[in-house]
């Protein structure tokens, strides 16, 4: 979910497993040549469902990697698929108050470019609830816990 941390805990697990991290939305916005926000606007977000899919696919051949995908990503039943078979996908789980406080003054979070944002995180949350749910771990997060998130993913993933 956008705001839980999936970058700044990427970032982490990547250097203590000496792996590569790529962002997705990073990516496509590299190859695109415009922020999510403008291609959202440009192309409508199932042209970017589409070119996110391609893109994860893409890294997830790469061999072993973090990827950090944007919040949506699970939303495509093909995408959940191509990453529940071959990843192990790790759900950042934050409650309403942190992801808002994390994100009610952003630009550039498209889906929340609405008349009542809160209202539309909200029911973000609770629809992409039972897609996240079917990742292979679930980690707590809350006030604190991206300092210490990285050492319980550790264990998690060697368990």
């Amino acid at each position: 979910m956008m705001g839980a941390g999936k970058s700044h805990v990427g970032r982490e697990l990547a250097e203590i497993l000496g792996l590569k991290i790529y962002d997705s939305d990073k990516v496509i916005e590299d190859k695109a040549g415009q922020s999510v926000a403008d291609i959202f606007k440009n192309f409508g977000e199932k042209k970017f469902r589409g070119a996110e899919h391609n893109t994860i696919i893409e890294l997830l051949q790469r061999g072993p990697c973090i990827i950090a995908t944007g919040g949506g990503a699970l939303s495509n039943p093909e995408t959940l698929e191509v990453l529940k078979e071959g990843s192990i996908m790790i759900w950042l789980d934050a409650d309403f108050e942190t992801l808002w406080e994390r994100v009610q003054k952003s630009q550039t979070r498209p889906l929340l470019q609405t008349d009542n944002p809160e209202k539309k995180l909200k029911t973000l949350m609770q629809d992409r609830h039972p897609l996240y749910a079917q990742s292979h771990i679930h980690f707590k997060m809350n006030a604190g816990s991206q300092q210490r998130a990285h050492e319980a993913l550790i264990k998690a993933l060697y368990e």
